[in-house]
């Protein structure tokens, strides 16, 4: 196995663990936490290509950072998301905020 196979198997599994908890997750804070693991596996799997492919290194390093970025932008739109329905429901179980919702 070359170590470009590794580094994506190990995005692969950031990705299915984050999903995995997306999924199963009952809070709205630890679903963000999970959508932070996939998107750090997309960075993963970007870096790892652009270092092992023909493509300049840079560039793989650069969409890493923008994928960082766009991470951290999410994180704070959802966090204030999170804190807005806190104090409207009194609640952060996304299920118990979807049965508030009529």
């Amino acid at each position: 196995m070359s170590s470009l196979q590794l580094y994506q198997l190990v995005a692969l599994v950031l990705l299915c663990v984050g999903l995995y908890g997306f999924i199963w997750r009952r809070s709205l804070v630890g679903m963000l936490i999970c959508l932070e693991l996939m998107l750090n596996g997309a960075g993963l799997s970007i870096v790892a290509a652009s270092q092992h492919t023909s493509a300049d290194a840079v560039l793989g390093q650069l969409g890493a950072l923008l994928v960082m970025g766009l991470a951290a932008a999410e994180a704070t739109l959802v966090l204030a998301i999170v804190l807005v329905v806190t104090r409207r429901f009194k609640t952060s179980e996304s299920i118990r905020v979807s049965e508030l919702k009529g």
